[in-house]
């Protein structure tokens, strides 16, 4: 992770070690806010049936917490691709408060019934197991099963990173925070460090909770995970 990524990570585990009592990455997750700019939207290019699939699967960070329906992660990502010439079609399977447990059981559905084979998957899961001490044992089992089956498919795969907060101990941090970028060279995958890189301890980019990034900090995410998207999705431009 580059020095900025490092320093991002450790103020975003200062915050979530203060907030983790009020939240645990969106588990009780508040009704979305609504929609903002209806022009905006009217004035978006259609995209193709046959546009290639990218689907988001993650937890609260990728589902759009408190967001209003545009302003997720999903289709955000999408419109910064579009700006940068390239089309496909990004679907939000980001579940609020999930861990990567509950992610694991629920991949294989996911896949099955999308309406095309994804071209690329984004996997972000992880936070909500360290909010909650899960061991980082289990965490790396389950993001190891589902890479797996990701390859077993053929589905090429974008990696985005979490951090331990510091009040896990330095113990819980030496097993969780390597377990991202060990999995990434496992598996050849593109890997984004932290998810929320340039955005957290920034207030203006933050929700009120100061854990999950609002509708201008989702739009930071994405322009950082835009290329990484672009190199990983097959005949992307």
């Amino acid at each position: 992770m580059k020095t900025a990524g490092w320093r991002s990570a450790l103020i975003y585990g200062c915050v979530i070690a203060l907030c983790q009592p009020l939240a645990a990455c969106g588990s009780a997750e508040a009704p979305a806010a609504p929609a903002k700019d209806k022009a905006g939207e009217a004035k978006a290019a259609a995209i193709p049936a046959n546009a290639p699939l990218i689907i988001a699967f993650g937890d609260s960070l990728y589902a759009g917490y408190q967001l209003g329906p545009k302003e997720g992660l999903a289709p955000q990502l999408q419109a910064a691709l579009a700006a940068d010439g390239v089309v496909a079609r990004v679907q939000n399977a980001g579940v609020s408060g999930d861990t990567s447990a509950a992610g694991r059981q629920r991949l294989a559905y996911v896949l099955d019934n999308a309406k095309a084979k994804p071209a690329l998957v984004l996997l972000g899961l992880g936070g909500n197991d360290m909010l909650r001490g899960i061991d980082a044992a289990q965490t790396r089992a389950n993001l190891d099963a589902m890479l797996a089956e990701l390859k077993k498919r053929g589905i090429p795969v974008v990696l985005t990173g979490m951090v331990a907060a510091p009040n896990m101990g330095p113990d819980y941090a030496r097993k969780f925070n390597p377990i991202y970028p060990e999995l990434a060279t496992k598996y050849g995958t593109s890997l984004y460090p932290f998810i929320l890189d340039n955005v957290v301890g920034k207030p203006e980019l933050m929700l009120g909770d100061h854990i999950h990034p609002n509708a201008e900090g989702v739009k930071i995410v994405a322009a950082g995970l835009a290329p990484l998207v672009e190199d990983a999705l097959p005949n992307a431009k």
